[in-house]
């Protein structure tokens, strides 16, 4: 099968398993993965895990010091400064590691931001929708060509839950006519799912495959722009900040999706499919809660991602990936 089906395969693993489950005996030596934001929450929990595979693991962090210090002790693991909303930052950091290698086996795309406050970058993007989404198309793009190189890489990004707020907002992506903080991250969520989707049509001719995910629910520093009562509000913590709500992960939980994606031979010749609790997600009906899990036709539909592919060509200037 090389479309995508929105059936769950019957994986071994599930919500409960854990980063560690997933590498356990794999070896991932000689492979080189890049993975975003993995200096911290579920992108340090997969910067462990892959070297402990016997992976190397390139680190593109906006934060380059913070990152060295969280990652002193992992072997195998080198910092590239970048912030995912400045793209002349991508580019720098994207020539940064064609210099350093000749091929990518893995890209993660773990790093993200969820409900911050209004905030506009390069020609008056909305914010979210360019750290999530903007900053990762370009440094695949950029980074084409290594993927390309290694026959058979994978791309797994990190999408949410969260989609089912909203699809892509043609009308007004950048919320000029009003801003909502979390419509906004739905919107870059979607983004996320359907990035996947239409790379993965893209790049399948090279061994390209990509795939989309939910983590789960998790607190970490995705948290860190959300007020402590916003979060009592909403059931996830008590008045001291730890977690009381159902179904939350651990990291190393919430970890395992994205390590499942990028390493389970049940994806081989599969791709475009958006992932949770270590399985293909089963497609969801709109107006069923968020939590009952799977995804919404709005972020696995072709025309839609062909769609938000152009948009995302023409508004960052990336170096295009044709078929």
């Amino acid at each position: 099968m090389t479309t995508t089906d929105q059936r769950p395969l019957g994986s071994p693993f599930s919500a409960s398993s854990t980063a560690q489950d997933i590498v356990a005996g794999l070896d991932l030596s000689g492979r080189t993965a890049v993975v975003t934001g993995g200096y911290s929450g579920l992108g340090l929990e997969t910067t462990r895990a892959l070297t402990a595979a016997g992976a190397r693991v390139i680190v593109p962090a906006r934060r380059p010091d913070v990152a060295r210090t969280a990652l002193k002790e992992v072997k195998d693991c080198e910092v590239v400064p970048m912030d995912l909303t400045d793209l002349a930052s991508v580019r720098s950091a994207s020539v940064h590691i064609r210099d350093r290698t000749g091929r990518i086996d893995l890209l993660m795309a773990v790093a993200g931001v969820m409900a911050t406050p209004e905030r506009r970058f390069g020609p008056g993007w909305e914010g979210q929708l360019t750290a999530n989404h903007f900053g990762h198309f370009t440094l695949t793009a950029e980074l084409y060509p290594l993927l390309a190189a290694a026959d058979g890489a994978r791309v797994v990004v990190n999408s949410s839950a969260g989609h089912t707020l909203t699809g892509i907002r043609w009308h007004d992506p950048h919320f000029r006519t009003g801003y909502d903080k979390w419509l906004a991250y739905g919107q870059a969520k979607t983004a996320n799912a359907l990035f996947a989707v239409h790379l993965d049509a893209v790049g399948r001719r090279d061994g390209v495959r990509a795939f989309a995910l939910h983590p789960g629910k998790i607190i970490t520093g995705l948290q860190r722009e959300m007020t402590l009562r916003d979060q009592i509000d909403r059931g996830w913590v008590d008045e001291h900040g730890h977690v009381v709500g159902e179904g939350f992960k651990s990291p190393s939980q919430g970890a395992a999706t994205g390590l499942w994606a990028a390493t389970s031979p049940l994806l081989d010749g599969r791709g475009g499919l958006y992932l949770e609790d270590c399985d293909v997600a089963h497609a969801s009906a709109t107006g069923t809660p968020m939590d009952d899990g799977g995804v919404r036709a709005h972020a696995t539909a072709p025309d839609e991602a062909a769609r938000l592919w152009s948009m995302t060509l023409a508004a960052t200037g990336a170096t295009p990936i044709t078929r």
